[in-house]
């Protein structure tokens, strides 16, 4: 399973990273083998997407700026996991290049076995995830595993180290949350205060509300400012 994750990372670094393939050599029986592993493999690409990079932060992130409108279904969700898709794409163009160049170049060359791909392509990875945990995270997992801690970075297992990295996302993203949500709570506590004072308790708070959070919100360019927060607190 562990061989599994890692050589579909190799398959994103491909699809991101790498210019189409030159026309395969007459059918040769290793590169059947290789190609047929690859798609094979494709089913795992969303469970690392979620799990192993930048697209639960930047999810959640434009969940909650939708959910501070009062407006569950706007922009539709497509929008939102496309926007997501594309922004996680960006900030991991730098890991997945380096995948692509030293593990699935050499593999699909036949220069390096697949275990050696594994470990080139699995290095890029664990390093991104470990600049984003916590050795807190990282020690709690362990310590819930019964395993010793690792001496060395490059010793620690991915599979204790993704657990680590979405406690971590989970954690930044319901910070970024909360600064996101406190100006339109305000916004919704003056609406009805106002309310409250002229007598009208019998409209909505959210009926006013609404337009002025998206005229401050257009005004003051929310979009760019969030995507830019969400994408800069990468490390």
């Amino acid at each position: 399973m562990k061989r599994l994750l890692l050589f579909a990372t190799l398959v994103i670094s491909s699809s991101l990273a790498a210019p189409a393939f030159a026309a395969a050599p007459e059918a040769a029986s290793p590169e059947v083998v290789r190609t047929g592993l690859m798609l094979t493999l494709l089913a795992f690409v969303p469970a690392i997407i979620v799990s192993m990079t930048s697209f639960i932060r930047i999810a959640i992130v434009l969940a909650m700026v939708r959910h501070a409108f009062g407006m569950p279904e706007t922009p539709p969700n497509m929008v939102l996991v496309s926007l997501a898709l594309l922004l996680t794409s960006f900030v991991m163009a730098p890991t997945f290049a380096s995948v692509n160049e030293g593990a699935l170049k050499p593999f699909l060359a036949g220069e390096i076995s697949v275990d050696a791909a594994m470990e080139a392509g699995a290095a890029p990875l664990r390093d991104f995830m470990l600049a984003q945990t916590r050795d807190e995270d990282l020690a709690s997992i362990y310590a819930m595993s019964g395993a010793e801690p690792p001496a060395t970075p490059a010793e620690v297992d991915l599979f204790k180290l993704a657990p680590a990295f979405i406690l971590n996302e989970l954690r930044v993203s319901f910070t970024i949350g909360f600064v996101i949500l406190l100006p339109f709570l305000l916004i919704e506590l003056v609406v009805a205060s106002i309310l409250l004072s002229l007598g009208m308790m019998m409209v909505p708070p959210a009926t006013i509300s609404l337009p002025i959070k998206l005229l401050m919100f257009v005004v003051i360019d929310g979009w760019a400012l969030v995507i830019e927060g969400v994408v800069g607190s990468f490390r």
